[in-house]
């Protein structure tokens, strides 16, 4: 039987997640005897296998077009989607912005900031992404698992992956709920 696929991604956030995934030190060698690693943002490969994969990883909010392609690409090639750590759960700190309009946010990042010069001006090009309200990863494509936290702790995120890899579903509650 050949193992199971899992890839993952990151979007708008601060890549804690993936940073918290590595925290699972030598114990990523026992996920890798039971999974094959395919695209992530610290692999070679970054984009999941047309092919499809059984477990897509998604780590960030949602906050523009591309994101957009990413989750929907992500959830097109995977079996089963896991949002990780409360960005992707609940749209987290990013989504502070969307106490403010788009063009509030735009002109305070560009033209408002300290660091910016007195040229500063909103980019308006059609190959940038086009900013949206920050979501949470369910309001743009369905999700199979939760993983809260910010970022999640390594212990629960070997979890999750050692269950996912070994082809059941991990069961979230209690002390698995509670980081340190």
């Amino acid at each position: 039987m050949s193992k199971p696929k899992i890839s993952t991604d990151w979007m708008c956030g601060c890549a804690g997640c993936h940073m918290s995934l590595l925290d699972i030190d030598e114990r990523i060698l026992k996920i890798a005897e039971l999974a094959d690693i395919r695209a992530t943002p610290i692999t070679d490969l970054k984009e999941p296998d047309e092919s499809g994969v059984d477990v897509g990883i998604l780590e960030g909010g949602i906050n523009n077009t591309a994101n957009e392609e990413v989750a929907h690409r992500m959830r097109k090639r995977c079996k089963i989607l896991v949002a990780l750590g409360d960005c992707a759960v609940f749209g987290g700190v990013p989504a502070m912005r969307n106490f403010f309009t788009l063009e509030e946010t735009l002109k305070r990042a560009y033209i408002e900031t300290e660091s910016t010069d007195s040229e500063g001006k909103i980019p308006d090009n059609p190959e940038l992404a086009r900013m949206t309200r920050v979501r949470a990863v369910h309001e743009v494509v369905p999700v199979d698992i939760f993983v809260p936290g910010c970022p999640p702790d390594p212990d629960v995120i070997y979890y999750v992956l050692s269950e996912l890899a070994q082809g059941r579903k991990p069961e979230l509650k209690g002390e698995l709920l509670h980081w340190h």
